[in-house]
C-alpha cells in the first residue's frame, strides 16, 4: 500500500485572500482506520484555516499520545508542530504559548489523552485560560491499544466485545464549563456545517477554546450498544444553535429572542451567529450553560454548538502582563535594561 499523495492537483483550485488553495493546508496521507471520525476533524481545520486565510506557518499543533494526536500529521503540513509525551500536551503549549504568542495554537487530544492521564493538565490550562484552541477528540475508546473504555465511554455503554461499562462517564464539555473554560463548543466529526464555523470562532476567541467533538472509532467502538457510534450520535443529537461564523466586515446586529438570530462580537469584532432554539439557554450565562448541558444529559441527548461563552476573562499573557514583542524574539537591550531600572527592582524585594 502506497502512502505518498499524488502531487498533481488541478490548476484552478479555489484560492483564498493570501493566494493558497487547499493544498497548502493539507499534511500527510493519513495513516487511520478507513473512516475515522478523526480524519473528517483534521478536514473541518483544513477548511477553517484555508476560509480564515491563516498563514500555515503561523500556527503551531501540539498533541499528546493516542489516535487523535496523531492528527496533527495529516493536517497543516508547513506549520510548526510538537508531538509531546502522554497527557502532557498543556504544559507544552504553555510554555511555547509563553515564547512565541504571535502563533495561532492548535492542541489535538483525545479522551484518553485529556480524560485520564491528562486530566490535571486539562484543568489547569482551562485555569490559566491559555490562548488557544483545544480540540478533543473524542470516541470513548483506546484506538491503539484494541478499544478498551475510556473515561468517556457512557455508563451502560456496550463496547464491540460485549462488555458494559459500569461507571459513569466523565463528561469533558460540562467539565470545562464548571473549570472556567471562556469558550465551550461541542460537535459531531460528521456533521462539518457545525464543526467548521465553530473552529472558526474557536481561532477568534481571545482566550482558552475547547471544542469536544464525538468522534466515533469505526473499528472497535461503532457497534450497537456504543453510545459513541455513528448511529447512536446522529439519533440522540440535539443543536442548541444554528451556526454560522461571520467575518467583520459582515457584521450583523439584530434583536434577540426565541427562534430568532443573536449576533455575538468576539474580541476583535468578528461575529459568531446563534439560532436560538430554546428560551432557557443563554451562551453567555455559564449557569444556563451548565443547566442546559445537565438536562441534555438526563434526557439521553448529546448538546452540539457553541455552548459557552466569556469575552471578558483575561487570557494568560493579559494575567501575566507579558510585552508586546514575544519572548523569543527579545534582544539582549529589553532583557538588560541596566543597572539603574534592576537596583529599583531589587528595593521592592528588600
Amino acid at each position: 500500500m502506497s502512502y505518498l499523495k499524488p502531487k498533481f492537483r488541478h490548476p484552478h483550485l479555489p484560492k483564498n485572500e493570501l493566494g493558497y488553495t487547499k493544498t497548502e493546508y493539507e499534511g500527510s496521507l493519513s495513516t487511520l482506520c478507513a473512516g475515522c471520525g478523526h480524519d473528517s476533524i483534521s478536514a473541518a481545520i483544513v477548511q477553517a484555516c484555508f476560509e480564515m486565510n491563516i498563514a500555515p506557518h503561523q500556527v503551531a499543533k501540539m498533541s499528546g499520545i493516542g489516535c487523535s494526536s496523531k492528527t496533527p500529521t495529516y493536517f497543516l503540513g508547513n506549520s510548526h508542530g510538537f508531538n509531546s509525551v502522554h497527557g502532557r500536551m498543556p504544559s507544552v503549549a504553555t510554555g511555547a504559548s509563553m515564547a512565541n504568542k504571535k502563533l495561532k495554537y492548535f492542541g489535538v487530544s483525545g479522551d484518553g489523552d485529556s480524560a485520564s492521564i491528562g486530566m490535571g493538565q486539562f484543568a489547569h490550562v482551562i485555569r490559566r485560560n491559555l490562548n488557544m484552541v483545544y480540540i478533543v477528540m473524542n470516541n470513548g475508546c483506546y484506538g491503539l491499544t484494541k478499544g478498551q473504555d475510556s473515561a468517556t465511554a457512557d455508563e451502560g455503554s456496550k463496547n464491540k466485545t460485549g462488555h458494559i461499562n459500569p461507571f459513569q462517564a466523565i463528561d469533558l464539555a460540562s467539565l470545562a464549563i464548571e473549570l472556567g473554560a471562556t469558550f465551550v463548543a461541542q460537535s459531531f466529526s460528521g456533521d462539518k456545517h457545525q464543526l467548521i464555523p465553530l473552529i472558526k470562532a474557536a481561532m477568534e476567541h481571545n482566550g482558552f477554546a475547547f471544542i469536544n467533538v464525538i468522534s466515533p472509532c469505526v473499528t472497535f467502538n461503532n457497534n450497537v450498544g456504543s453510545t459513541k457510534s455513528y448511529d447512536y450520535v446522529r439519533e440522540h443529537i440535539a443543536a442548541t444553535s444554528t451556526v454560522d461564523f461571520v467575518p467583520t466586515h459582515d457584521e450583523i446586529t439584530t434583536t434577540y429572542s426565541e427562534g430568532e438570530i443573536k449576533d455575538i462580537a468576539m474580541h476583535d469584532g468578528s461575529i459568531i451567529r446563534l439560532k436560538k432554539l430554546t428560551n432557557d439557554w443563554d451562551p453567555e450565562n455559564r449557569l444556563s450553560a451548565a443547566s442546559a448541558m445537565q438536562n441534555a444529559r438526563a434526557n439521553g441527548e448529546i448538546l452540539t454548538g457553541l455552548l459557552y461563552i466569556n469575552e471578558k476573562a483575561a487570557n494568560l499573557h493579559q494575567t501575566f502582563k507579558t510585552t508586546d514583542i514575544p519572548l523569543n524574539r527579545l534582544t539582549e537591550k529589553e532583557l538588560c535594561p541596566g543597572s539603574a531600572t534592576l537596583s529599583e527592582l531589587m528595593k521592592d524585594l528588600q
